[in-house]
């Protein structure tokens, strides 16, 4: 019984040790392996495998609780009415979290091409924060098509996609890259409003 006792502990600590380790470089913003984690862990890679079946379920179990949810989020424009600053704000929280956890994002993105069927597993933080962005116009909106397009393309817009997109492929600064991406933003929810009838 003790021999168990002390089995399961153990396991524990090691389990505990890797998702600790996975944080820690999650933290610094650098690429994320699971070479990488394995290593700050003090274990094999093989016995990384042994508790995670792969890096995306681990980097979820890692993240888990990481982000706030999107109403503590978008706390300091909760008493703002209207949904073109709400999702201004909501994008930008979004990006500078990416950009925090960026070797973490890049690591479960391409995980997600090669694999698609870990999606599911992806944090699905921007969709929250959409929701929750255009909630004052849910009351106001004449027609819930055009709010639930609106929804498809901010989904398309405020997204680690779209940043990288700017930073590895136009070249730019990470700073004008948050900048584009919350420019469009505004433009695309202003459109999206009028569609909307709100």
């Amino acid at each position: 019984m003790t021999t168990g006792t002390g089995r399961t502990n153990q396991k524990l600590r090691t389990r505990t040790a890797i998702v600790a380790a996975a944080r820690t470089l999650i933290g610094t913003g650098r690429e994320v392996t699971m070479p990488e984690i394995a290593r700050e862990a003090l274990v094999s890679e093989a016995t990384a495998y042994r508790y995670f079946p792969d890096l995306p379920s681990l980097i979820g179990e890692a993240l888990a609780g990481d982000w706030p949810s999107p109403e503590e989020a978008l706390a300091p424009v909760a008493d703002h009415p209207d949904p073109v600053e709400r999702v201004a704000f909501a994008c930008e929280f979004l990006l500078r979290g990416v950009l925090a956890r960026q070797g973490a994002v890049r690591a479960t993105m391409a995980a997600a091409l090669l694999r698609p069927e870990t999606v599911a597993a992806r944090p699905g933080i921007r969709f929250g924060l959409i929701e929750q962005a255009l909630a004052p116009l849910r009351a106001s909106a004449r027609t819930q098509e055009a709010l639930t397009q609106l929804e498809r393309d901010l989904a398309v817009v405020v997204s680690a996609e779209a940043l990288f997109s700017l930073t590895d492929l136009c070249g730019l600064d990470e700073e004008s890259a948050v900048a584009s991406v919350v420019r469009t933003a505004r433009t695309v929810t202003e459109a999206g409003v009028r569609a909307a009838g709100a």
